[in-house]
């Protein structure tokens, strides 16, 4: 397929099929909501629409540990049972599942290096929460994080920025990289005193060599998009003076007004203007590449609103 405009955005059910079932929070309707907003709001006229592409093991590998994974293929087999503490439960097809949300973000990332498109976005992706070796807050993988390696191992692009917007700290990706002073990690997030995982200090900034790398930025319960863009300088400061090569940004609907998990009031507002200085940064510094992932979120409305919103500034973003 040849690209007839600069925005593409990934869309099919074999990405939908990455959900716990109609009684869990990441549902399999999430998808759907999207899908139908896009295509009634026209966007599909100014994005290209591109079906979900599945990887290899040795791609999950780049970031997770053989054992963890080999653990993913027995238990999607099973289809019993959870990956962690009760978070997380496997599902039959899981891995195969993991695989099309990862190869998507991976397939993203190839045909922005390639000069294809300029921006992506994948709803059903931004799992941050996964460790190397372990599932956490419904996140089989973390896809950010193989992200992060897949473009440093395929493409030789090291100095990444990773700006996360969702409600909940993205843990797997932070610690991950506590100590890699080439991620510059950016996070809003509902204070962890308040909301899992319960992380994010703002003292939490890096390790090591990484020191400085990293910063976290908790918000209180009932923050709303004033506060959001009296803060978000700081932030937009932070990544420009970084200078990165490729942006990762992470746009969890979680954080909106009525999302039944978590106590934000930020409205479809904030995300749009975070998205659109996201796509100013990387027109500036690194010809305009940023790959966008859906995340969490949990009322339907929220889903559709922010994430077409979301899609909507990458396409206006030239």
């Amino acid at each position: 397929m040849t690209a007839k405009h600069t925005c593409c955005v990934y869309l099919g059910d074999e990405l939908a099929r990455y959900a716990f079932g109609d009684d869990h929070p990441f549902g399999p309707l999430r998808h759907d909501a999207f899908r139908k907003t896009l295509y009634n709001k026209a966007l599909d006229q100014h994005a290209d629409i591109l079906n979900p592409v599945m990887t290899t093991q040795d791609v999950l590998e780049l970031f997770h540990e053989k054992d963890y994974i080999r653990k993913v293929k027995h238990m999607s087999k099973l289809g019993a049972g959870f990956l962690d503490q009760g978070d997380t439960p496997a599902f039959i097809g899981m891995y195969e599942a993991v695989l099309t949300v990862a190869g998507t973000v991976c397939n993203a990332i190839d045909r922005l290096i390639n000069n294809e498109y300029k921006r992506a976005f994948i709803p059903i992706a931004g799992l941050h929460h996964a460790r190397r070796n372990i599932a956490a807050g419904f996140c089989i993988v973390n896809d950010c994080g193989i992200a992060i390696e897949y473009l440093r191992h395929k493409h030789n692009i090291n100095r990444v920025a990773y700006i996360d917007i969702d409600a909940h700290h993205g843990d797997g990706v932070f610690y991950s990289f506590a100590d890699d002073p080439d991620l510059i990690f950016v996070d809003f997030h509902e204070d962890g005193r308040f909301l899992y995982p319960g992380t994010g200090d703002v003292t939490e900034t890096g390790n090591g060599n990484a020191e400085g790398t990293k910063l976290n930025i908790p918000m209180p319960p009932g923050a709303s998009d004033e506060l959001f863009m009296k803060l978000w300088p700081r932030a937009e400061e932070f990544i420009r003076k970084s200078k990165p090569e490729f942006v990762l940004i992470q746009c969890g609907a979680d954080s909106i007004a009525g999302d039944p998990i978590t106590h934000m009031a930020y409205s479809v507002a904030a995300h749009k203007y975070a998205v659109s200085r996201i796509c100013d940064i990387a027109n500036t510094f690194c010809n305009g590449r940023v790959v966008a992932m859906g995340g969490g979120g949990y009322n339907l409305d929220n889903i559709a609103k922010t994430w077409t919103a979301v899609v909507s500034a990458m396409i206006n973003a030239d």
